[in-house]
């Protein structure tokens, strides 16, 4: 008797790390090639919500005393971060969300902080003021240009659930920031009439032990930077849908705000969800696909391709183009978590690591 056909996977994983702790998030490489990983305070227990692997180790990072808040509005040590993200001048910045459980932020929680990796040691901090960062603000991830303004800009997405979305430019030399596309619909997460997505074969939905059903809002998450920096990606959580918005527009504070959202053009359906984005040097993009366990890559002609499908792509979440040639990608299991399950905790440790050669460095616009 013949064996029944099953799904085929497409390219190679590799795996670099596992984790038997909390979930992680975020994965950024330097450019020597130091992993950093963090895992926000999502009901796990976290020891350090920034780490290095070392030698398969993970190492509170900077050190434990800024892994050890006093309190939500800290704004001397991470209290929930979401991203880390090293820039083109191979800095490690850390995206603080000052929101452990989506709780409401207050200020000197929500903020980016910049560790210099040649001594290991914070640099900058950056707070938000409260029309940035709202109570409702969930800051989700960043990319860097350094070429703009005195010492660069930051791009940050809101993917709040429960207010406005939109993408925040910050001045990295002054540390003033603002509000960009707020509220504009290509930040905002799709309705069940028009998305309605599927993880391991069975509809995705915020599911409470008791009570209905409701749809997952996260709106803008996904975020990646052109390789000439000419225009931001960005796509909702909760949406097949991605778009982008000229750079030149986001980080001109005078430009109006029609004026900024004239620039958004709608990339089109990507055929997922995604969580991550991504690019390289070599002009292409990348977007995870929580629903298919895969990663796609969209060439410089247009059409997409898959980089890799895998069923240990459980969740593909945040990516990484290191200087090694590699992408890396976490996979965490998001959507086995209690409050998409009636209350029932389906994770499975071990979260992985993996990567996958792409012969194409990070964009480096410095």
């Amino acid at each position: 008797m013949t064996a029944p056909v099953g799904d085929q996977p497409a390219g190679e994983l590799e795996v670099v790390h596992t984790f038997t702790g909390p979930m992680p998030t975020g994965v950024s490489v330097s450019h020597t090639g130091r992993i950093f990983v963090n895992f926000p305070q999502w009901g796990d227990e976290v020891p350090a919500t920034v780490v290095e692997l070392r030698d398969g180790v993970e190492v509170p990072f900077p050190d434990q005393t800024w892994n050890s808040p006093s309190a939500d509005d800290d704004a001397e040590a991470f209290v929930s971060v979401q991203s880390i993200v090293v820039d083109p001048a191979d800095r490690l910045w850390v995206l603080d969300t000052g929101s452990p459980m989506f709780q409401p932020t207050r200020p000197g929680g929500p903020k980016l902080v910049r560790v210099d990796l040649d001594t290991d040691t914070v640099a900058q901090v950056i707070t938000f003021p409260t029309d940035v960062a709202l109570p409702s603000t969930y800051l989700n991830d960043v990319r860097f240009d350094l070429r703009r303004a005195d010492a660069g800009v930051a791009y940050i997405t809101d993917s709040s659930d429960s207010g406005p979305n939109g993408i925040i430019v910050v001045d990295l030399a002054s540390g003033a920031s603002w509000r960009r596309l707020h509220e504009h619909p290509s930040t905002k997460a799709e309705t069940l009439a028009t998305f309605r997505p599927v993880v391991e074969g069975r509809p995705f939905l915020e599911r409470p032990p008791h009570g209905d059903p409701k749809p997952v809002s996260m709106g803008a998450d996904g975020i990646a930077i052109s390789a000439d920096g000419s225009r931001l990606y960005y796509c909702p959580l909760a949406s097949r849908r991605w778009y982008s918005v000229a750079t030149d527009a986001l980080a001109d504070p005078t430009v109006s705000a029609d004026e900024v959202a004239a620039t958004v053009v709608d990339e089109g359906d990507k055929g997922g969800g995604s969580d991550g984005l991504e690019t390289d040097d070599a002009g292409r993009l990348y977007l995870t696909s929580y629903e298919h366990n895969a990663v796609l890559r969209r060439r410089t002609d247009n059409e997409y391709e898959t980089l890799v499908h895998d069923p240990r792509l459980l969740w593909p979440d945040t990516m990484s183009v290191a200087a090694d040639g590699h992408l890396y990608v976490t996979a965490n299991q998001l959507h086995r978590q209690a409050k998409y399950q009636r209350g029932e905790d389906l994770r499975r440790k071990p979260y992985v690591l993996f990567r996958t050669r792409i012969d194409a460095g990070p964009v480096l616009l410095r």
